[in-house]
């Protein structure tokens, strides 16, 4: 007898499926996360081999997306970028969680689009910052988020490997540092000759150091004639029957005497050996100095190569000149010292040899939140941070000229309600849009384990993928020119805030297309008020405690223990502020103020930021920076363009 519960069970969830658009949406979600691809691994034992793999993907592509987990992100409701934050403030708060959390784990994928074919190579790489050459630099230390560490544990991350097998890098700057520190020689870069006229110090000190370069060159080329004294010891033990014991007394003297003036005369001139071959170290007071040698060098001694030896503290210590015998000695010893210091660089560098292919390469870089995740990248793999956004922009557009985030593609689409992650995203876009794109990834050498460490990659170059074909951009054969379609969605660095706590799975969020432009000066925080207060509790009581709130204003909570209310007439927030200064207050205003109500200009949210002050509330950072801010010698904030949303964080919907 056959049951038809199975079959009864199967129908009734597929016309309840049906029936409810939110549980297919959801089943789509569900099929998109348990897609499955062979994303490799990367760990310290296998870099070197996928370093070179990753190489001619790179170059055989259009694109490469990246996707960053870190240890953490925002600590703190107000911590998080929101859309009342200009981008100086937004670039405050990446920078200080940049600093202060770690990547443990980067994924990349070149990836192109051949006709309705995404062609797509992922990697993920497992990181972890160690000082590889113990030379007491970096001392790494960096904070953690248990929310952070959880997702990633339930993707599989076997912390043990990454901590003993991850892979470790340093950024440009300390690779620099790093240099420095070993005292290792160095070769002499391309010289450039000086314009100026050289002073009388300079021809004094040219014509001392060219006259004893040369004495000691001639010197090692004059000892290369001398008797061995090894040949000598031979030839006498060999023929003792035919000299006298008085000659062979003078010549084991004249042997000696030989020995002892070639010592002198290495000791007078400097002369040491650079392996086997003989060589000066001439001592530098300056890099004027440096400058200076290098071109007498390169003026009059051919055979000669300069090494830069340099100081503990910084700068140049020495110049360390070799001699060559010919000219095909000189070539093989400057490919000798390129591969050492290629070896030597390779071993330092680690996984920024990755970022240094990537910026090489000048492809397009795809990723889901840009200022987040290039402050992490500029950060841990190029140099620290600068104290503002247009020198980070600067910064950055040197090494990566095209950085593309799809949450400024997804802008153009419209709103998308509240589609919150990247597979809610590509779910949605299937149902409304006909988007016929396979995903192809070719097979690579995986681990045996059921991991889905770096998937978001991919779903990453999915979505990309799919709001380029909604906005009608051939990605078929890109050409970043003038005249590319994407040209006017690179480099933009503005804040992409979140309608909600920050996913600790790295999803991203959309906002509404409900927005609103208002300054900066329009804005203003309030504190100090009875907690479990609402935003529309706040806004009842300041209607009518002043003239201002007559006009059209909002109310929003930043936190639990502070507010943001914007005006939509210019001039009511000074009007406002100077109010409270003078204490010329209402008898409902007086009231609050009494009970602890503070009040401050955008001016005093920005210092809290630019200041780094991370209180839990931002009541009290911006006490803090209220105290800190002097009026008289602070500089002006120019006032920038908010985009305020109706999609801002609201306490009383949490």
């Amino acid at each position: 007898m056959v049951s038809l519960r199975p079959l009864l069970q199967r129908r009734l969830l597929s016309t309840t499926a049906s029936k409810n658009p939110h549980n297919h949406r959801n089943c789509n979600n569900n099929r998109i996360r348990s897609q499955k691809w062979a994303i490799k691994q990367v760990t310290k034992s296998n870099f070197s081999d996928s370093v070179e793999e990753l190489k001619n993907h790179i170059s055989s592509s259009d694109f490469v997306a990246v996707s960053l987990r870190k240890t953490g992100s925002f600590s703190a409701p107000w911590h998080r970028v929101s859309p009342f934050d200009a981008p100086e403030t937004a670039y405050f708060k990446a920078k200080y969680a940049a600093e202060r959390f770690q990547i443990l784990q980067f994924a990349v994928c070149p990836f192109s689009i051949r006709a309705d074919k995404l062609i797509a190579h992922p990697y993920n790489f497992h990181l972890f910052p160690r000082d590889e050459l113990r030379t007491g630099m970096p001392s790494y230390s960096f904070s953690c988020q248990t929310s952070h560490l959880m997702s990633m544990a339930r993707e599989g991350l076997d912390f043990n490997t990454c901590i003993y097998d991850g892979i470790s890098y340093l950024s440009r700057a300390q690779e620099t540092a790093a240099k420095v520190r070993t005292g290792n020689p160095q070769r002499a870069s391309h010289v450039i000759e000086s314009t100026s006229t050289p002073s009388v110090a300079d021809s004094v000190f040219i014509e001392r150091i060219k006259s004893r370069v040369k004495h000691w060159k001639n010197a090692c080329k004059n000892s290369g004639t001398s008797v061995d004294g090894k040949n000598m010891q031979v030839l006498i033990l060999q023929s003792p029957c035919l000299l006298s014991f008085s000659v062979q007394l003078l010549i084991y003297l004249l042997f000696i005497l030989d020995v002892l003036l070639i010592s002198m005369r290495k000791l007078l001139l400097g002369s040491e050996n650079y392996g086997s071959r003989p060589s000066m170290t001439i001592d530098v007071c300056s890099e004027r100095q440096v400058q200076l040698v290098l071109e007498m060098l390169q003026g009059f001694f051919d055979e000669l190569v300069p090494l830069i030896i340099p100081a503990k503290g910084g700068g140049t210590q020495a110049v360390r000149v070799v001699l060559t015998i010919s000219k095909e000695d000189k070539d093989l010893l400057e490919s000798e010292l390129r591969d050492l210091e290629e070896e030597q660089t390779k071993k330092v560098r680690g996984f920024r040899e990755v970022i240094d292919l990537i910026s090489a390469s000048q492809k397009p870089v795809v990723s889901h939140n840009s200022l987040n995740d290039f402050t992490f990248i500029h950060s841990k793999f190029l140099a620290p941070l600068p104290s503002n956004m247009d020198e980070f922009k600067s910064s950055l557009r040197s090494v990566f000229g095209h950085v593309l985030d799809v949450n400024h593609l997804m802008r153009e689409i419209g709103s998308l309600g509240k589609v919150s992650s990247i597979p809610a995203a590509i779910s949605y876009l299937r149902n409304r849009f006909f988007l016929p794109t396979n995903v192809e990834v070719p097979q690579q050498v995986m681990s045996t384990e059921d991991k889905i460490l770096g998937t978001r990659v991919v779903w990453l170059c999915q979505l990309f993928t799919k709001l380029c074909s909604i906005l009608k951009i051939d990605l078929n054969a890109v050409r970043f020119g003038n005249d590319s379609q994407l040209v006017s969605y690179a480099n933009i660095f503005n804040a992409c805030f979140t309608n909600s706590q920050e996913s600790t799975d790295g999803d991203i969020r959309v906002w509404s297309n409900s927005r609103k432009k208002v300054s900066s000066k329009d804005l203003i925080f309030l504190w100090g008020f009875r907690n479990g207060i609402t935003a529309g509790m706040l806004k009842s009581m300041l209607q009518g405690s002043h003239e201002v709130f007559s006009e059209e204003f909002n109310v929003r909570l930043v936190d639990k223990s502070s507010a943001i209310v914007v005006f939509w007439q210019p001039g009511l927030s000074e009007t406002f502020l100077d109010a409270m200064k003078s204490f010329e207050l209402s008898e409902p205003l007086r009231e609050m103020v009494s009970e602890g109500l503070r009040a401050s200009g955008y001016e005093i949210y920005m210092k809290a930021c630019s200041l780094h002050l991370r209180e839990t509330n931002l009541a009290d950072s911006l006490e803090k920076a209220l105290v800190c801010h002097d009026s008289e010698t602070a500089p002006g904030i120019k006032p920038s363009e908010i985009q305020w949303s109706e999609m801002m964080i609201d306490f009383d919907n949490l």
